[in-house]
């Protein structure tokens, strides 16, 4: 249950080298290909990581030029955002290294600050939606039926962290709705200092894999998460948000000041807009971009 679960698929160069694939050792899943000289370099919020395979395939059958000579990272979207303040500079374990990126794709009011910041140039372009459901473990043993049973005594929660996460905000919103600030409180407060609520550092990854080591009863997380999952086999299944209670995410992109490799990553932007892209992503449950107002 150890990521990464792509089976090394997920990475888009074509010459490895030295295999050196331990479980639990070697756990960098969220960043893909080659660092080093890279032809576009792409920054994209880890909540649809597991999109990026089969986007990253259809996108170099368009752009052979491009194949094998693609770097991505998909840690959380303001994880994201701080290594591109600190000029693409990151270091995990003993390795330090430096991606300059082309491309930066998040939630839409992130880019949008990214800009106002003065790290990525407008616009940003919206092209893909989705909604909160809760994760739970397959079978459902908890019970779990609502927004309002995570609020209940003995019912323990992995929850995305907001210091980092833009999910946190409208799950903190979808919360108010279904039982107003006191659930809010309940799950965010309460439950974090009594040690009910576990907050995540890699929300897209911890979420599923502490429901199945069994340290958490439920989780709210977009629904392609817990629709990959499920499609994967993994031992996770999800609990639907009414309309009226869920919230909808808008992912934006935009390019990265300085990019170095603008034509690239014009090309990128494109392609994410397109008929191949909006495919793959509707596998997941994405929806295309519309024009939606944010729930």
């Amino acid at each position: 249950m150890y990521p990464p679960w792509s089976h090394g698929e997920n990475n888009p160069v074509e010459s490895r080298g030295l295999e050196f694939t331990v479980p639990e050792v070697d756990n960098l899943p969220d960043f893909h290909g080659n660092p080093i000289n890279p032809r576009l370099s792409i920054f994209v919020g880890g909540n649809y990581f597991f999109a990026m395979a089969p986007l990253i395939q259809a996108f170099e059958k368009k752009h052979p030029e491009l194949k094998g000579k693609i770097y991505y990272e998909t840690i959380p979207p303001g994880l994201l955002a701080e290594q591109i303040r600190q000029g693409g500079t990151i270091t995990v374990g003993n390795m330090t290294w430096t991606v300059r990126a082309d491309v930066y794709a998040a939630g839409l009011r992130r880019i949008d600050s990214t800009i106002k910041d003065g790290y990525a140039t407008g616009p940003a372009i919206p092209y893909a939606t989705n909604t909160l459901t809760i994760m739970v473990p397959k079978g459902n043993p908890a019970r779990i039926s609502s927004l309002s049973d995570l609020g209940k005594p003995g019912v323990r929660l992995v929850m995305p962290n907001p210091a980092f996460e833009g999910i946190g905000r409208q799950i903190k919103n979808s919360l108010a709705k279904a039982g107003g600030e006191e659930l809010v409180r309940a799950v965010y407060e309460t439950k974090v200092k009594n040690g009910e609520t576990l907050l995540t550092h890699i929300h897209h990854r911890q979420s599923p894999l502490y429901l199945m080591q069994g340290k958490a009863d439920a989780g709210v997380t977009w629904q392609s998460e817990a629709i990959f999952q499920e499609q994967a086999g993994n031992p996770i299944g999800h609990v639907a948000i009414p309309d009226e209670q869920n919230a909808t995410g808008i992912y934006a992109v935009a390019m990265v000041k300085g990019a170095p490799h603008r034509a690239e990553g014009k090309k990128w932007i494109d392609f994410l807009k397109s008929p191949e892209a909006q495919q793959i992503f509707g596998r997941f449950g994405f929806k295309s971009y519309q024009g939606e107002t944010p729930k």
